[in-house]
């Protein structure tokens, strides 16, 4: 007796089913696995590029192993994940702080920013992104200098309302077709220095700033909005 064709197409697709789901369970597994790796491998990079974001700032003192996870909440809205401090004579030099945006165009963007006391950039590189290739990853300093356009740069130069891209009427340059990507990482910039500017004594003094008794507001500033997903233009 032939077996009815709607038979074969039932088992047909119970099949296909089955092999989907394994193969989502064989890559969750796998992403599980590789995850801690993979956070490795972006601290051994940043740990890597420390001194690179530092500039000519002149330091004296193992940096990387002065690096701690900010645990306050002011940290977590910032997306400060990492902070080092730079001394000389034992007087502080220069922060680098590890923050990361999951406001990309493709998700999860990874910078480093190396800043003065005083607050000002000296540089900004970036660890980990999943922009795309050919568009968005000018943001990478090996294909781009970008990112130069933030050295000198502070709270307050340019005022809050100006840090934002030129197509949202701020002072900083985007890509054409990668609007997003720029933008995500002016607005990660721009929390990473507002986070600095409230947090400033404790980073300076190499300890993890604690709010428990009260909190930084680090959402004012650029405009709300502009820290929102959006779509490439």
């Amino acid at each position: 007796m032939t077996t009815p064709p709607t038979s074969e197409l039932r088992r047909g697709l119970v099949l296909l089913c089955g092999v989907a789901i394994a193969a989502a369970g064989l890559v969750a597994l796998t992403w599980q696995a590789a995850a801690p790796r993979i956070e490795a491998n972006v601290q051994a990079r940043a740990e890597a590029g420390l001194a690179a974001v530092l500039g000519d700032t002149v330091f004296d003192n193992a940096l990387a192993a002065t690096g701690y996870r900010p645990q306050s909440p002011a940290a977590r809205i910032a997306g400060v994940e990492h902070a080092w401090l730079a001394r000389r004579r034992g007087e502080p030099v220069g922060v680098v702080l590890q923050v990361a945006t999951t406001e990309g165009y493709s998700g999860r963007i990874v910078l480093l920013v190396g800043l003065t006391p005083g607050g000002e950039v000296l540089g900004v590189d970036t660890l980990a992104h999943r922009e795309t290739p050919g568009l968005g990853d000018f943001i990478e300093t090996a294909r781009s200098d970008w990112l130069m356009q933030f050295q000198g740069r502070q709270l307050g130069r340019p005022p809050a309302e100006r840090w934002r891209v030129r197509r949202d009427g701020g002072e900083f340059d985007a890509v054409t077709g990668a609007t997003v990507t720029a933008r995500a990482v002016t607005g990660a910039l721009h929390r990473a220095l507002v986070y600095f500017d409230a947090e400033a004594q404790a980073l300076l003094a190499g300890r993890d700033p604690d709010h428990a008794g009260g909190s930084t507001d680090l959402t004012t500033g650029p405009d709300p909005g502009l820290l929102q997903p959006n779509s490439n233009p």
